[in-house]
């Protein structure tokens, strides 16, 4: 199948794209006693563009976004968090991600395995583009 090729006009050879496939972590997350007493299993995966030209023409660590200390980040929060709804947690983490400056959008889609009867999971996703680059 061949590739289409994108259009100039959207693509910015300077944006990088980093994904955190699949993060799976325990935590506390629900309204039933059950799931207040019990840690679940979240599935997150998270999107981060941020501008890579620094790090490309470089390549030195300090001019890349760190994605593990992200994700260290995100593991501390979500495991040591209590959650009543799976949008919050959502929300929480996405302002994380967003608390690094060099993040210029960000998407985080969270599962909650076996939610539902005759469902796989069921999962939330927010997303956030800085002011400053809502075009991006």
């Amino acid at each position: 199948m061949p590739l289409h090729a994108l259009n100039d006009q959207h693509l910015d050879h300077d944006l990088a794209t980093i994904r955190i496939k699949n993060l799976r972590l325990r935590t506390f997350i629900g309204i039933k006693d059950e799931e207040i007493k019990n840690r679940q299993d979240v599935i997150i995966n998270v999107v981060i563009r941020y501008r890579a030209d620094r790090a490309v023409q470089f390549n030195h660590i300090e001019q890349a976004l760190n994605y593990r200390t992200i994700s260290k980040h995100i593991i501390s929060h979500v495991e040591d968090g209590r959650f009543l709804l799976l949008e919050r947690m959502t929300r929480e983490i996405l302002d994380i991600v967003m608390s690094y400056p060099q993040v210029l959008t960000a998407q985080v889609e969270i599962d909650k395995p076996y939610a539902l009867r005759f469902a796989d999971s069921v999962s939330i996703t927010l997303s956030e583009t800085r002011g400053d680059n809502a075009a991006v």
